[in-house]
């Protein structure tokens, strides 16, 4: 006899109690060898203290079972609560999100009935570091966080995942046209490991045209690999064009552990009502058996669950009144799943599973380290001058700070070159970057950049942050101001 695998389950808030208690009811009576750990994560653990939503013994059952099925949660308002979602993802490694957009068409309205892309998202890094700082009375900053390793192992996965599933084509947006370092690598990385994989077609796209086209044309897409922020964008976008975002399903994968989720949020302004659809959360239970070697389980959900939508039975928030036959509850669409459990859909693909073992995770191989050489840094003052003229602030750095074998090259404001220049009509902020170079990248030590510093506060300059330059194997390691 096949011992129940041990699965960790969150029923989270607003609308996740319901819609987590049909789809247990649903795989129980479809056979599936679970044992679930019930932990207690989300608003009640905030407002328990618990300041990133999960307390310790939420951790222990995690560890045990290294498989979560989390309905979503509610992060409260203000108080510097730390989203729970991107915590459990980096705690756990999870570094893979895989979301997929596909098209039910003519069960479920949508424009785009040929829609089959898999989404795959970075889901450790980027903007999603959550590092942020008010800097001014004016300006406040987030830090955009790429790493080689990150893109890296992301695109690795992509690929294998693009093979393993018999899928033709990987796409990879980035932002690369002006984020040059951060999205640049990505890319870069991307077009590397696109050599080792000659059977699968590879292209880049700028996110933003990217996006459109997949708005307008998704069946021209398969796979898309893409950094956090974007890919937090673009799966709810994909998701939409299915029917519903209540159809999105979010698996995030690392090397240990995995989650499985629903897309959408706690939905607290229905919740009660017994009119949520509980299919996101159980597709995302789906590819949770896959995951845990129950494939068999899986395909007779997944295929029960588009014989109900065939017929008509829909939620309020796919229900068409030319398409749709009954307005169901939530409850009432898990028993007509229930129901169904052995049919096969008469117009919609029969699926089959395979084990996800079929999936390789490629180990990392270890990167020389370039020779890293220190030539200057970027002060960031504070500087609210009235008028805030460059020029006037660039002469006194010019009259006042003297530092051997560095030079004041430029000011930017928000970005922009504003000194040496001539332009008058820039609007400037109490924000100024002040870049200082040695000549030709010659390599300097940290005892200047101190009496850098100091000839700053002598001069009574709030610096408010410093930014290091370095080369790397001759090669700037920092971008260039707008307009330099």
């Amino acid at each position: 006899m096949t011992h129940p695998t041990p699965v960790t389950v969150a029923y989270g808030d607003g609308i996740g109690p319901e819609i987590m208690t049909a789809c247990l009811k649903i795989m129980q009576a479809a056979g599936a060898q679970i044992a679930i750990d019930t932990i207690e994560v989300g608003e009640r653990a905030y407002l328990n203290g618990h300041t990133s939503g999960i307390p310790a013994s939420a951790w222990d059952s995690i560890h045990r079972t290294r498989v979560l099925y989390k309905a979503p949660i509610t992060t409260p308002q203000g108080g510097g609560y730390k989203s729970l979602n991107v915590t459990i993802r980096k705690t756990l490694g999870l570094f893979a999100n895989v979301r997929p957009a596909v098209s039910y068409f003519p069960a479920i309205d949508t424009r785009h009935p040929l829609m089959k892309v898999m989404i795959i998202r970075e889901n450790e890094e980027d903007l999603y570091a959550g590092i942020e700082h008010r800097q001014t009375a004016e300006v406040y900053q987030t830090l955009k966080l790429i790493t080689r390793p990150g893109s890296e192992k992301i695109i690795r996965y992509a690929f294998e995942y693009t093979r393993a599933n018999n899928r033709k084509k990987l796409t990879c947006f980035t932002k690369d046209n002006i984020m040059k370092l951060t999205d640049g690598t990505f890319h870069k990385v991307f077009d590397e490991i696109a050599k080792e994989y000659p059977d699968i077609k590879a292209e880049h796209m700028i996110i933003d045209i990217g996006a459109a086209r997949l708005a307008d044309r998704p069946e021209k897409f398969d796979v898309i690999v893409v950094p956090n922020l974007y890919g937090d964008i673009v799966s709810d976008i994909a998701a939409q064009l299915t029917g519903s975002v209540g159809l999105g399903v979010s698996a995030n994968i690392g090397e240990d552990y995995a989650m499985f989720e629903a897309i959408h949020g706690s939905a607290p302004d229905i919740a009660g009502q017994s009119i949520a659809n509980p299919s996101g959360l159980l597709l995302a239970g789906v590819e949770m058996l896959v995951h845990i070697g129950q494939p068999e389980v899986a395909a007779t959900i997944n295929n029960a669950w588009k014989v109900t939508i065939e017929d008509g039975i829909h939620t309020p928030d796919i229900y068409h009144d030319e398409r749709s036959t009954h307005k169901v509850s939530t409850g009432e669409f898990a028993d007509a799943v229930i129901e169904r459990l052995g049919k096969t859909p008469e117009y919609l693909r029969t699926v089959k599973f395979s084990s996800s073992s079929n999936m390789r995770l490629i180990k990392l191989k270890p990167q020389p380290r370039p020779a890293k050489a220190l030539v200057g840094v970027d002060v960031f003052l504070d500087w609210d001058h009235d008028p805030r003229d460059p020029a006037l602030l660039g002469h006194l750095l010019e009259e006042r700070i003297h530092t051997g074998g560095l030079h004041l090259t430029m000011i930017t404001n928000r970005g922009l070159k504003v000194y040496p220049g001539e332009e008058t009509q820039t609007f400037c902020t109490d924000h100024w970057r002040c870049r200082f170079l040695s000549d030709q990248y010659a390599p300097i030590t940290h005892q200047q950049l101190l009496e850098l510093l100091g000839q700053f506060a002598a001069a009574g300059l709030d610096f408010i942050k410093t930014e290091h330059l370095y080369t790397f194997d001759g090669q700037p390691g920092f971008s260039l101001g707008q307009g330099e």
